[in-house]
């Protein structure tokens, strides 16, 4: 078994490899084939971005390392090309990372982790597998509810990193598999992360560079989530009509099990779930006090760490550095691409392809996002597209249909198909790596095709519904003017 995973594993570097050597020839020698002209800065950033994009997708380095070493090219290659000089390389990377989204995640993994150590989501694992009395279909529908609301309010990543624990636990208690369980939660924790301005790493960027609050963002996005996930219920319901009908063979030990005792420390849970409440709170009216969501989270963490009486070394250690390490080095391989002129060449394609008509590119966005970023993890990608946004949606054909609406909908179409895309494969979201991960470790092997055969029929099904619901919003507020 361990020989033919290495093998697998052998051979998917060797494709992966093979890829990346015929996007490298292909970007290199096809411009000069049509006599298209492209700068030398030009070809070697979108070289390097996409190069890391084809080694994400086949997991041949690890994604901070990548992200570290593009970064470190771009840079070389900007000081080369004479984007900007060595002097200035320093307030390049600076002015290139978005320090509202590291901070806000930051602050929340430091909070969530405080509250993680109380044994609350334990507790609540426990009682929604006993409010179920064996019956896998209404387990199902609880701990997806749960995990999707969650994630609405504590990103989708985090939320994983405590739930599919906490699901393994008590399937092994059922003496049943929990892999259809995990799958389930990852595919809801896309879809309600979707909903707020927190919830999923890309919303987190996409708030932070169209200057979006969150109570807009939650406003927009939750009635189409709302219906989404009601509708992926049923759409589970289908792809798991074998798994439900199984039956539970240790559920009177879970039944008779005392969740009280779960609860490690009540002061601290009182206390993280006051300070939780009050940065939630701080996040709705945001907008109208004039401090970034990433202050508000820091300000919190630092407070829950005084009241709680954390140790910062502790607490510290169990923040997701190398996530945040990806995000700053993304930033600024995204961030040399964009001053080579990609945007601006991506942007003028997609206008031409569309003919400018903004509902064509609305569509268009919501579904090459999706199937994007099914096969690209979806921070990336969501990274890739905001200034190709910012670049089409000022044009004069876009501004007659949405000018009346105060956030352009094609923020919302990026969202929508980035957050649902996640969902097409195991590589398409970082809640998914984890949940793999985490499975993995407690003997729960859950292999690519084993994902793509639930997430990829999932995402098409849930995105038409979400894609229709959005239309009809969007439809609906430029009637109404709002």
């Amino acid at each position: 078994m361990k020989s033919q995973t290495l093998l697998l594993v052998k051979n998917k570097r060797l494709v992966g490899f093979a890829v990346l050597a015929a996007v490298v020839v292909l970007f290199l020698v096809i411009p000069e084939i049509i006599g298209f002209e492209i700068s030398l800065s030009l070809r070697l950033t979108s070289l390097g971005l996409l190069a890391v994009y084809v080694l994400l997708s086949f997991e041949i380095i690890h994604r901070t390392t990548m992200a570290m070493v593009g970064a470190a090219f771009v840079i070389i290659v900007g000081i080369l090309t004479g984007l900007f000089e060595a002097s200035e390389s320093f307030e390049f990377v600076t002015s290139s990372i978005d320090f509202n989204t590291i901070g806000l995640l930051l602050g929340m993994m430091i909070i969530v982790a405080v509250l993680g150590e109380t044994g609350v989501f334990e507790y609540l694992g426990v009682r929604m597998s006993k409010a179920s009395k064996g019956d896998m279909w209404r387990l199902m529908v609880m701990f997806c509810i749960f995990t999707a609301t969650v994630s609405m309010f504590i990103d989708n990543v985090t939320t994983i990193l405590l739930i599919v624990p906490i699901t393994i636990s008590v399937f092994k208690t059922l003496k049943i598999s929990p892999i259809p369980f995990i799958l389930a939660q990852v595919l809801a924790s896309n879809v309600g992360g979707t909903a707020t301005l927190i919830g999923d790493p890309p919303n987190i960027l996409i708030g932070s560079a169209a200057n979006i609050d969150f109570t807009s963002f939650i406003i927009n996005m939750g009635p189409t989530i709302g219906i989404s996930l009601f509708a992926s219920l049923f759409i589970l319901k289908f792809l798991f009509r074998k798994s439900l009908t199984q039956k539970p063979q240790n559920i009177a030990d879970l039944l008779s099990q005392d969740e009280m005792i779960l609860i490690k420390d009540r002061s601290v849970l009182r206390k993280s779930l006051t300070v939780l409440i009050g940065v939630i709170f701080l996040f709705v009216i945001h907008g109208s006090i004039n401090m970034e969501p990433s202050i508000i989270a820091l300000s919190g963490a630092g407070i829950l760490m005084i009241v709680a009486k954390s140790r910062p070394e502790h607490i510290l250690k169990q923040v997701d550095w190398s996530t945040l390490i990806f995000f700053a080095g993304l930033f600024v391989i995204i961030s040399g691409a964009e001053k080579a002129g990609a945007i601006d060449l991506l942007s003028n394609t997609v206008l031409q392809i569309s003919g400018g008509n903004p509902w064509i590119l609305f569509f268009m966005i919501i579904w090459i996002s999706a199937i994007a970023s099914a096969f690209i993890d979806n921070i990336p990608f969501a990274a890739t597209m905001i200034p190709l946004i910012y670049a089409i949606y000022n044009t004069d054909s876009i501004a007659a249909v949405f000018g009346s609406l105060a956030i352009n909908p094609l923020w919302w179409a990026l969202s929508l198909g980035v957050g649902f895309g996640g969902n097409g494969t195991v590589i398409g979201s970082s809640a998914g790596i984890i949940a793999t991960g985490l499975a993995e470790v407690n003997g729960y092997r859950i292999t690519f095709n084993q994902f793509i055969r639930v997430g990829f029929p999932f995402m098409i099904a849930s995105l038409a519904v979400g894609s229709i619901v959005l239309l009809i919003d969007v439809l609906l507020r430029i009637n109404l003017g709002i």
